[in-house]
């Protein structure tokens, strides 16, 4: 499916029909049923990826197709697996109840601002499910029915449930608004995790799930492949710098486990990112070593189910445990930390075998992962910089003027706020903020995360994407800048394509690219580029 120029559909944005333009519904919103065409829906999950999950009802279909060959007694299969939640999950009982659809969330989303689907607002988004379970699970609803807000289980009802919970990327920039504090994300995780019990499902999701229990990571990648890769990037470093770095692998003893995206060793821009973490290692003389078992930071359980989740996150923990590491150090990744920041401790938990993370250059003790024992690279990096212990030299990224893209997950879930800002004010002469409403705790999502950086909804990414490519555009009219940094694997893939559609005059980087291009390392000869081999014109030290 042709995706439209990005005029035509900017245009389309601000004129078709919808709520966001002033259009009233002609129908109640229950009675407007999930239409399905090539470009609008994620392709289902593959007969042999189910299978391999071991999830129930494999099978060949497409959500374009009126039979979606759902198991005898589907119905039942739902509401007996919501009821087993209500009950296991307060949060989810309690987000049930307490929502009075007062609509502070409804322009809050991406999604809607970006389609005006009424049924992308956040609080009807919510409602797909909740109305389903004021039917089956509350005495009003078994009473009154649609009266009171109610609706049985139903087909169409269940396609809805598969096409917006899958446009939406549980960015959570709604719960932000809600005067209930309700996360709409643990919602839409729910439907999907219902979804799953009849076998439906994206298999953008379960197939890189699947890599990453077989391989230990989502791409697939065998362990001769990665450090193949990682050795490449080490040739480059040295062509750049004259410094040859040779990094371990399982290497018991080390003193820290590292662990990154596998994005951050095959795709660019990813790979600049793991080139400045090498340096930076490096530079510091840290005692560390990368894993091929435990070779993800990611987490494409979170956007499947609680058990997946579980079982893929538990990997670092014995991973750590079986290199006998004192604690792990994790890369930029946005699902990674979400996962580690909300859930990991609860479900993988406590890592009595680890200490508390202590960095080994400065001395300071990262009281805040006290129990987790995992730091984030900017953390730690922020530290080196607050101390010292690192030579730089910002004019070697004087050709960048970028801003920051609060990446969702570290900023909403971890509170990673500030720690990217003083690294930028340390490694580039200038950068400027987008606007207040689009940062910090109220960022806007790059439109395509969990699961849904695929190809086949690029029209539905672009859109979904306006809000914060608009809010980059202002800072490019009024700043020139030119690049968009950020802290989070899947941000780098999904944010270059959408600033190739809206503002193609920017690139998009890690945090610790222009860490890596500002270092100035011990014994180095003079740089001509940077790690992308961009010419250095004007650049000093």
């Amino acid at each position: 499916m042709a995706i439209p120029k990005a005029a035509q559909l900017g245009v389309s944005v601000v004129r078709e029909p919808s709520l966001m333009t002033g259009s009233i519904p002609k129908k109640d919103w229950m009675d407007v049923p999930a239409i399905f065409k090539e470009g609008n829906f994620c392709y289902p999950a593959k007969k042999s990826m189910v299978e391999y999950h071991k999830f129930p009802n494999p099978r060949e279909w497409s959500p374009d197709q009126e039979d979606w060959k759902l198991p005898d007694g589907w119905e039942d299969i739902i509401l007996n697996g919501l009821k087993e939640r209500l009950d296991k999950f307060r949060s989810l009982k309690i987000f049930m109840d307490i929502c009075v659809r007062c609509g502070a969330c409804a322009d809050k989303c991406h999604f809607f601002l970006g389609t005006g689907d009424p049924k992308n607002m956040p609080v009807l988004r919510a409602e797909l499910l909740r109305s389903v379970y004021r039917n089956d699970f509350t005495t009003a609803g078994k009473l009154l029915g649609k009266l009171a807000g109610g609706r049985p289980m139903t087909v169409g009802v269940l396609k809805e449930w598969f096409m917006y919970s899958y446009q939406c990327t549980e960015c959570r920039r709604c719960s932000v608004f809600c005067p209930y504090g309700i996360d709409t994300a643990e919602i839409t995780m729910m439907m999907r995790e219902l979804l799953h019990l009849v076998g439906v499902g994206t298999n953008w999701i379960l197939e890189p799930a699947a890599n990453s229990n077989r391989t230990g990571n989502h791409m697939g990648l065998q362990p001769h492949t990665l450090k193949e890769n990682v050795e490449y990037l080490c040739d480059d470093i040295e062509t750049i710098t004259g410094i040859r770095i040779t990094p371990t692998w399982n290497r018991k003893g080390a003193e820290i486990l590292f662990i990154t995206p596998s994005a951050d060793v095959f795709a660019e821009p990813g790979i600049y990112t793991a080139m400045g973490y090498l340096l930076l290692f490096e530079h510091i003389g840290l005692d560390y070593t990368w894993s091929t078992y435990s070779s993800e930071g990611g987490n494409f359980g979170l956007f499947t189910n609680n058990e997946m989740m579980k079982k893929l996150n538990a990997k670092m923990y014995a991973e750590s445990k079986r290199l006998g590491v004192k604690w792990i150090l994790g890369g930029e990744c946005g699902h990674m930390w979400r996962v580690l920041h909300q859930y990991m401790d609860t479900m993988n938990g406590p890592a009595d075998h680890l200490e508390v993370p202590k960095s080994p250059i400065t001395g300071t003790v990262f009281e805040n992962a006290a129990s987790t024992k995992m730091v984030h690279i900017s953390e730690f990096t922020a530290d080196l910089i607050k101390n010292n212990k690192l030579k730089l030299d910002p004019m070697r990224n004087a050709h960048r003027i970028p801003t920051y893209h609060d990446s969702c997950n570290p900023a909403r879930a971890m509170g990673l706020l500030d720690e990217p800002r003083y690294i930028l004010d340390h490694v580039v002469p200038k950068w400027y903020e987008m606007p207040e409403n689009t940062i910090r705790e109220k960022t806007f999502c790059c439109g395509s995360g969990t699961g849904l950086n695929t190809g086949e909804i690029m029209e539905l990414r672009m859109r979904s994407g306006l809000p914060r490519a608009n809010a980059v555009k202002h800072v490019v009219d009024k700043f020139n800048v030119n690049m968009l940094s950020c802290v989070c694997a899947i941000d780098r893939a999904t944010l270059s394509a959408l600033m190739e559609y809206w503002n193609p005059t920017v690139g998009v980087c890690g945090l610790s690219e222009m860490v890596g291009n500002a270092l100035i390392m011990d014994g180095e000869k003079e740089r001509e580029t940077g790690l992308r081999f961009e010419p250095l014109e004007g650049m000093e030290g």
